[in-house]
């Protein structure tokens, strides 16, 4: 898939991992869109960027990256070792996602009461996402 921001200066490549979204409740990403992020999978490696971006260490395992021109959301990142490092989240605002639809929801436990997405999915609360994506004991 290929996309692009509001103004065009960036434009995002990659390789989808699934063709389902997933929308994120956390505070963090509620606060970075005023919503929930909504997002595509790419495949690990898959990712090629060109124009102005700028990437901002969201957390100790993650960042988030925007346009440095109209200041589109483009993707999370997880950065820290584990089984998730590497992982870019794009924003879907940057692609036509006609066609796919909504396959899971995180931090289901912080989506706030004034909205809620129709159908079924997979939904994890915060505490099962941040225990699937911890270093396990062995390493790995």
């Amino acid at each position: 898939m290929q996309g692009r921001c509001l103004c065009g200066a960036v434009i995002v490549s990659a390789e989808l991992a699934r063709r389902s979204l997933s929308a994120c409740h956390c505070d963090m990403c509620r606060q970075w869109t005023s919503s929930a992020f909504m997002a595509i999978d790419a495949k690990v490696g898959s990712v090629q960027v060109e124009g102005p971006v700028k990437v901002f260490q969201s957390s100790d395992w993650a960042e988030r990256a925007f346009c440095e021109v109209c200041g589109s959301n483009l993707w999370y990142r997880i950065t820290a070792e584990g089984p998730g490092h590497g992982q870019h989240q794009l924003a879907a605002g940057l692609f036509d996602v006609n066609g796919m639809y909504l396959g899971l929801e995180v931090f289901i436990d912080s989506k706030p009461d004034a909205y809620a997405f129709e159908g079924e999915r997979r939904q994890m609360t915060g505490e099962e996402i941040v225990a699937y994506f911890a270093p396990k004991e062995d390493g790995a």
